[in-house]
C-alpha cells in the first residue's frame, strides 16, 4: 500500500487487536455529475451526462485554444457545451509536437450517447476551417458513412463532402478535398489489376500528400486492435508513423477494455522517446503488473495533461438484474448424455490419432476443443429460452417492449441441413448437433487427413505409449506392461477412467530413463485390452468403423437436442411478422399457419439484408413490432432507445441471453438501448443458467467490463454492470484458487476450504473421485476432461498447464451435478483467498476515499498541470466523539441496539462500544478511537464479551477513551506502555491519529520510481489509489 500508515506492533491479544485494526477508508461512489470546468461557451447537453469521480477530481489544463467554428453552432445547440469542449481540447491538443517529432494525438473516451459522431464533425469543420481541407475519418462499417454525412449537416457543415473509399477505383486519388470515409479493413485492401499491385494504404498516402497536416479520425477505435499481431492493426500504426504531422484522433467508448490494446495509440506519447517508458511493453509490463490501480492512474494522468476526455451518460434510471434459471430433470439427462459422449469422443479422437500414428496433433486438439465449447455454449443458452420468454410475455403486459442481445446466429447449421436437402427444410435444425457432426466430418484423424497434415511441425511433448522391457520372469506370450511420458501436456489415455466399468490398474513407481532421458511411469498389462495391440494393429478400415460409430451414437443424441435458438425464439413469439430480426444471416427457418416448416430468405423485395436489418429497426421504432432480436453483426450503429422522436416509446428492456465474449461487444450491445434524448432508461436483463461452466461467459465480460472501467473511465467501478462481478474468476485469486484446487485433488492435500455444504457424502467422498496418491491412479471425473493430467507425479505439469480459462471451459463437459460441485468448491476457495487477503491487507479495494475526516495537508510548491508531483502527508482523525455517539444512540431501536461496555478489564479500563444491528444478528460497531468498525460482529459474539449498559455509565469511559486514544497506542492503553515505543519505534494501533501519505499529479512520469521504492519497503505489490477531499472543498486523487 503506497498510502499506507506507519509501522504496528504485534497485537498483544489477537482478538483485540485484530478488531480493533479492522476500521477501513470506505469506497467512494463512482460517478459525479458532469459540466465543463474551463470551457465555458455552449449549451447544456439534452441529458445528465456523468464523468467518474476518479477522473472528476483531476482538472483538465487552462484552454488557450480558440475556435473558429460559426458561433451559430453553439447558439442553436447543434453542438452541446461539453461537445465543444471535446472539440477545443483536441484541437489544444493537436498544438503539440511530441519528443519524437510527431503530433500528438487525442482519445476521446465519451460513452454511447454523447455524440462521439458529432464531436468528431466538429474537429473536421473546425480544421476545414483552418484551411485544412482534407481529413480521413475510419470506422467499422462503410453504412456509418451515412451518419457521418448526417453529423456534418447536423452541425451546418453539409457542403464538406464525404468519399466512400469502397467506392473509389484503386489509383484513383483525384478527389481534392472533403472527407475520405474508409474501414479499417479496407486499409489492408491489396488489388492485382492492370497488373501493377497496388495497396489502398498507398491510395490514402497518394491522396493526403507529403506533410499532410489535416484530421485522421480512428472511430470505434477499439476495432483496431491488436496491431502487433494483425495486419490491420499495423496498418493503423504505419499509416500514423508515414503522416508525422496528421492530426490523430482516437475515439471510442471502449478506448481500450485491457492496456494491451492501447498500442495502436502512439500518439498519445505515454511511451517513446523522451517519456519514463522507452517502448510500448515496457508500459505495459509496468501497468499489468501494478493491476487496475495503475490503469486508474494512467486515465487520470491522460486528462491532466489534456489528451483524454471521457464523460457517458448518466446510468440513472437504468436497472440491472441477474436472472439464474434453474434446470429441469429432463434438460439435464440430456445434457449428462451430451457429456458422456463428449469423453467418450475425446477417447475415440485420442485412438484413431495413435492407431494412424497421426504426428502433428496441435490443430486436431485446437478444433476438438474449439467444438466442444460451442456446442456447450449452444446447450447452455438452449437452457434459457423458455424463461425468457416467460418474462418477456410479463414485461410486454406490463407495457414495454423487448430487445433480446444474441452473438451467433447458429445459421452455418441451417446451411448445412439445406445443402444435404438439396435446399428443402421441414423441420426445425439443431445447431448443437451440427457442431458435433462437424467436427467428426471434417476432422476426425484418418490416414488421408495424415497426408494432408504430412508437412505439419511435429508436436514439442507427445505422450509415449511403448511396451517397456518385460521382466525375465514374464512368459512371452504375456501382454506386455504400458508406459508413458512424464512431459506429456495431458495423457489422453485417463480418460478411460472416466469411463463407466473402466478402472486403471496402479501405477508403479517410475522406471529407469528411457533412451530419451525422459523418465517413463509403468503400468502393469490392461486386462481389458491391450494398448500395444490397439496402437500397431488397427488398420485403417477400423478407423473409417470407429468415425461411423460415433456419428450414428451423435445422430442419435440429436434427437433429444435443443433447436436453434433464434428460430425458436420468433418462434414462440408468434412469427417474423412479430418479431423485428436485425442479424447478418441471409434466411431463417419459419412455421406456416398450417403447422408446416420452411426454410425461407430474409431478403424483402429490393432490398440488401442490411437495409432489412434497417427496416426492422424502423419496424419496431414505429411500434409495429415490439420484440426486437440483434446479433453482433447489427450492434455498431442502431440506436433502439426510447427516443422522444419515434412513435414507440415503450420502456426498453433489454435481456442478454449471451454475453459478448469481450467487453468491446457487451459495451457495444448496452449502448444500443441507452442513448441520448430518450423518454426512459432501458432495464438489462442478464440470463444466466445454474451452469456451473456458463458462469465463463459472464466471467470474461465481467472482467473485461471492470478492467474497461477502470482504462476507459478511469474508475475499475465505472461500468455500472457491477452485478457480474461475484462471477469475475479470471484474475490472480482465480489462478491461485485453481492452483490450491488442482493440489488438493491431485495431492489430496489438505485444504483449510471445507467441501460444499450441498455434498452430503463427506469429504472423503468428496475427494475419492479425484484423489491421486502416489501408488495409486483414480482419474474420475476431473482428469483429462479439463486436458489436465492427473498422477501426483504429473501434478506440477497439470498446474502449469491448466488456466482458469482452460479449467472454466473443459467444466462444460462434465454432467451438470459434478460440474456444479466442482464450481462450487473453486468458488467457496475463490473467496477464502479474497477475504485471507483482505484480512493480511493485500487486496486491491479499488478507488478508497478520505473526505470524511479531518485532515491537516502539508504539500510541498508545485502544480499537478506543470507536470510535478505533489507529496501529502495527511493526518486522519477516526474518533467519533461522545455527542455524535449520543446522538446515533437516540435514533436506534433495535432489541439489542445501544451502549456496550468489555467484561474484561484491561489497564484498569473497560472498552466501550455503540452497536447497531444490521443485517440478520450482525452489529456494526462503533468505537470512541476509530470510529465505524468495517468488521460485523455476530449476536452470539458481542453478548460473551460485553453487556449493555445504559448511556449515563457508558458516558465516562467513552469519553476517556476517545481523549486518552488522541496521541496513545492501544498497548498504552492496556499495558501503560508499548514495546515499540520504548524501542524508539512509531506505533499507531488503535490510535484516534493515523498519518497517511500521498503523491498526487504526473504520477505516470515517476511511476518507476514509486514502483521501485515501494518494491523495497512492502510486501503487497499493489498501489492503493486514494481520492482525498481536503479542508478547502479541494479533490485529489493519487497513491
Amino acid at each position: 500500500q503506497c498510502c499506507f500508515p506507519q509501522s504496528q506492533a504485534p497485537a498483544e491479544e489477537e482478538d483485540e487487536g485484530e478488531e480493533e485494526e479492522t476500521e477501513e477508508l470506505g469506497q467512494t461512489e463512482t460517478y459525479a455529475e458532469y459540466v465543463p470546468s474551463k470551457s465555458k461557451i455552449g449549451k447544456h447537453h439534452p441529458d445528465l451526462v456523468v464523468e467518474t469521480s476518479t477522473l472528476s477530481s483531476v482538472p483538465p489544463p487552462d484552454i488557450t485554444y480558440s475556435l473558429s467554428l460559426p458561433s451559430s453552432v453553439a447558439d442553436k445547440g447543434s453542438l452541446s457545451a461539453l461537445q465543444l469542449e471535446a472539440i477545443i481540447y483536441a484541437c489544444q491538443q493537436h498544438e503539440v509536437l511530441l519528443p519524437n517529432g510527431q503530433r500528438a494525438g487525442f482519445l476521446i473516451g465519451d460513452g454511447a450517447g454523447v455524440g462521439k459522431g458529432r464531436t468528431v464533425a466538429g474537429i473536421i469543420f473546425e480544421n476545414y476551417l483552418k484551411g485544412r481541407k482534407k481529413a480521413l475519418w475510419f470506422s467499422v462499417s462503410n453504412d456509418l458513412k451515412y451518419d457521418a454525412e448526417r453529423d456534418l449537416k447536423d452541425i451546418e457543415a453539409s457542403h464538406i463532402p464525404v468519399h466512400a473509399l469502397n467506392k473509389i477505383k484503386y489509383g484513383d486519388t483525384a478527389t481534392s478535398e472533403g472527407v475520405l470515409f474508409a474501414t479499417y479493413s479496407a486499409l489492408i485492401g491489396e488489388s492485382q489489376a492492370g497488373g501493377q499491385h497496388r495497396t489502398r494504404l498507398k491510395q490514402i498516402l497518394e491522396w493526403c500528400r507529403e506533410n499532410f497536416e489535416g484530421v485522421i479520425v480512428f472511430d470505434e477505435c477499439h476495432k483496431a486492435k491488436n496491431a502487433s499481431s494483425t495486419k490491420m492493426g499495423k496498418a493503423v500504426l504505419d499509416l500514423q508513423n508515414k503522416l508525422p504531422r496528421a492530426r490523430v484522433v482516437y475515439a471510442s467508448a471502449t478506448g481500450a477494455s485491457e492496456p494491451k490494446n492501447m498500442i495502436y495509440m502512439s500518439r498519445l506519447g505515454i511511451w517513446g522517446e523522451g517519456t519514463p517508458f522507452r517502448a510500448f511493453d515496457e508500459f505495459l509490463h509496468a501497468i499489468e503488473k501494478r493491476g487496475v490501480g495503475a490503469m486508474e492512474i494512467v486515465a487520470m494522468d491522460m486528462k491532466v495533461s489534456g489528451m483524454y476526455i471521457a464523460r457517458q451518460l448518466s446510468f440513472t434510471g437504468v436497472t440491472f438484474r441477474i436472472e439464474e434459471i434453474p434446470l429441469d430433470e429432463k434438460y439435464k439427462a440430456v445434457y449428462d448424455k451430451a457429456a458422456k459422449l463428449w469423453a467418450e469422443a475425446l477417447m475415440v479422437f485420442q485412438q484413431a490419432a495413435d492407431c494412424i500414428g497421426l504426428e502433428s496433433r496441435k490443430s486436431l486438439w485446437g478444433q476438438f476443443w474449439s467444438a466442444h465449447q460451442r456446442f456447450f455454449k449452444y446447450l447452455c443458452i438452449a437452457a434459457k429460452v423458455r424463461r425468457l420468454v416467460e418474462l418477456a410475455r410479463e414485461e410486454l403486459a406490463r407495457d414495454k417492449c423487448i430487445v433480446i442481445g444474441l452473438q451467433s446466429t447458429g445459421e452455418a447449421r441451417t446451411r448445412e441441413v439445406l445443402d444435404e436437402n438439396d435446399g428443402h427444410l421441414n423441420c426445425f435444425v439443431s445447431a448443437a448437433e451440427g457442431v458435433f457432426l462437424s467436427l467428426i466430418q471434417k476432422h476426425f484423424p484418418s490416414n488421408k487427413r495424415k497426408r494432408e497434415k504430412g508437412t505439419g511441425i511435429k508436436r514439442k511433448r507427445k505422450i509415449s505409449l511403448t511396451p517397456s522391457p518385460a521382466p525375465a520372469s514374464c512368459p512371452a506370450a504375456a501382454p506386455q506392461p504400458l508406459s508413458f511420458s512424464a512431459f506429456c501436456p495431458c495423457p489422453h489415455l485417463m480418460l478411460f477412467a472416466a469411463l463407466p466399468g473402466f478402472d486403471l490398474p496402479s501405477c508403479t513407481s517410475p522406471s529407469a530413463p528411457s533412451s530419451g532421458g525422459q523418465q517413463l511411469w509403468v503400468f502393469p498389462p490392461f486386462s481389458s485390452l491391450s494398448f500395444t495391440a490397439l496402437a500397431l494393429t488397427f488398420p485403417s478400415t477400423h478407423v473409417e468403423k470407429m468415425k461411423q460409430d460415433l456419428l450414428a451414437k451423435v445422430k442419435a443424441l440429436g434427437k433429444e437436442l435443443p433447436l436453434n435458438t433464434l428460430d425458436q425464439l420468433i418462434d414462440y413469439f408468434g412469427g417474423p411478422e412479430n418479431v423485428a430480426e436485425m442479424t447478418g444471416r441471409k434466411g431463417r427457418v419459419v412455421r406456416r399457419p398450417d403447422g408446416s416448416v420452411v426454410f425461407e430468405s430474409r431478403a424483402e423485395q429490393g432490398l440488401s439484408i442490411d437495409h432489412v436489418n434497417l427496416k426492422e429497426k424502423e419496424r419496431f421504432m414505429q411500434g409495429e413490432k415490439l420484440v426486437a432480436i440483434i446479433s453482433e453483426a447489427s450492434s455498431s450503429g442502431i440506436s433502439l432507445q426510447a427516443d422522444r422522436r419515434v412513435k414507440n416509446q415503450k420502456r426498453r428492456v433489454h435481456m442478454t441471453l449471451e454475453l459478448p465474449w469481450s467487453a468491446d461487444r457487451a459495451i457495444q450491445q448496452f449502448g444500443r438501448t441507452h442513448r441520448s434524448n430518450q423518454v426512459s432508461a432501458p432495464e438489462y436483463v442478464f440470463l444466466i443458467s445454474e451452469l456451473a461452466g456458463e458462469r465463463r461467459f459472464a466471467s470474461i465480460v465481467a472482467k473485461r467490463l471492470e478492467s474497461l472501467g477502470a482504462l476507459t473511465h478511469g474508475d475499475r467501478r465505472a461500468t455500472e454492470s457491477r452485478d457480474l462481478s461475484k462471477y469475475n474468476f479470471e484474475n490472480k485469486y482465480g489462478a491461485k484458487a485453481l492452483d490450491k484446487v488442482l493440489s488438493t485433488i491431485l495431492n489430496h492435500t489438505d485444504s483449510r476450504v471445507p467441501v460444499p455444504r450441498s455434498y452430503e457424502r463427506g469429504e472423503d467422498a468428496f475427494f475419492r473421485g479425484k484423489k491421486i496418491s502416489s501408488s495409486r491412479v483414480s482419474a474420475g471425473w476431473v482428469g483429462l476432461r479439463f486436458g489436465i493430467c492427473t498422477t501426483s507425479h504429473l501434478t506440477h505439469c497439470a498446474l502449469a498447464d491448466c488456466s482458469i480459462t482452460k479449467f472454466l471451459n473443459r467444466i462444460l463437459g462434465l454432467e451438470v451435478d459434478k460440474q456444479n460441485m466442482l464450481f462450487q468448491y473453486f468458488s467457496d476457495t475463490f473467496d477464502y483467498l479474497i477475504e485471507k487477503d483482505k484480512k493480511e491487507g493485500k487486496y486491491d479495494m479499488g478507488i478508497l476515499g478520505m473526505e470524511k475526516e479531518g485532515k491537516e495537508v502539508f504539500l510541498t510548491p508545485g502544480h499537478p498541470q506543470d507536470g510535478q508531483v505533489v507529496f501529502y502527508k495527511i493526518s486522519v482523525d477516526r474518533g467519533l466523539k461522545w455527542e455524535e455517539a449520543y446522538e446515533k444512540s437516540l435514533k436506534l431501536t433495535g432489541t439489542y441496539d445501544g451502549f456496550y461496555l468489555s467484561y474484561k478489564v484491561r489497564g484498569n479500563k473497560h472498552t466501550c462500544l455503540l452497536a447497531e444491528q444490521c443485517r440478520g444478528k450482525n452489529f456494526i460497531l462503533y468505537k470512541p478511537n476509530i470510529g465505524k468498525q468495517s468488521q460485523l460482529e455476530s449476536l452470539d459474539s458481542l453478548q460473551k464479551r460485553y453487556r449493555r449498559v445504559l448511556p449515563e455509565e457508558a458516558k465516562e469511559h467513552w469519553e476517556s477513551s476517545y481523549h486518552f486514544s488522541l496521541k496513545n497506542c492501544n498497548h498504552a492503553v492496556w499495558n501503560k506502555s508499548c514495546k515499540l515505543i520504548q524501542e524508539g519505534k512509531e506505533c499507531f494501533q488503535g490510535m484516534r491519529l493515523r498519518h497517511y501519505y500521498m503523491l498526487c499529479g504526473a504520477l505516470l512520469r515517476v511511476w518507476s520510481r514509486i514502483a521501485g521504492v515501494m518494491a523495497d519497503i512492502t510486501s503487497s505489490s499493489y498501489l492503493q489509489i486514494v481520492r482525498l477531499k481536503t479542508k478547502e472543498k479541494k479533490k485529489q486523487v493519487g497513491v
